[in-house]
């Protein structure tokens, strides 16, 4: 048997368990490098030993078990990264397009606003953008990079949310 003080050494007859118990507490930390959050980090090593374990009657024949899941690990990184990068830029265009025009002004009022930024946060996007900015659904799903199908669902959804809390009748 290899030396089980080297993180990404193979290790022959380990379980999926001997892997998590040995490697969790590494690959948290190199989730907390890449994302600079530690509930991220949890999330994404958790995400990653998921998929590990999914896998584990493949990923428990290679030499170097550990490192298929840092390998895991940092791609997930790397997605939700960018996820969180063209969200934070939607939501600064969003923010700078609000700050040039008042709620007031771009056609609604104040207690409708409210309750939009009420909404789950993906469906006040889809709100915002398809009514502040006139965007359609496939412009919307673009600016989200998220399909049209989901677009519309969370249209839907923020629709009768906002007929519920503002007391009116959803339009047809």
């Amino acid at each position: 048997m290899r030396d089980r003080a080297d993180p990404i050494s193979p290790v022959e007859g380990w379980t999926f368990e001997d892997l998590f118990r040995k490697e969790y507490g590494s690959v948290v930390a190199l989730a907390l490098a890449l994302s600079g959050s530690r509930w991220v980090a949890e999330e994404l090593a958790q995400e990653a030993f998921i998929t590990t374990h999914r896998n584990w009657a493949k990923i428990a024949r290679y030499d170097q078990p550990g490192a298929w899941v840092r390998r895991v690990v940092t791609n997930l990184a790397t997605s939700t990264l960018r996820r969180r990068i063209v969200e934070a830029k939607a939501l600064v265009r969003l923010g700078d397009r609000e700050r040039d025009r008042p709620a007031e002004a771009a056609g609604g009022d104040v207690e409708f606003w409210d309750a939009v930024r009420s909404l789950p946060r993906r469906q006040a996007q889809v709100v915002a953008l398809h009514y502040l900015e006139d965007l359609t659904v496939a412009e919307v799903a673009g600016v989200l990079e998220i399909a049209p199908g989901t677009v519309k669902k969370h249209l839907y959804d923020g629709r009768k949310a906002l007929a519920r809390r503002l007391n009116t009748e959803e339009d047809a």
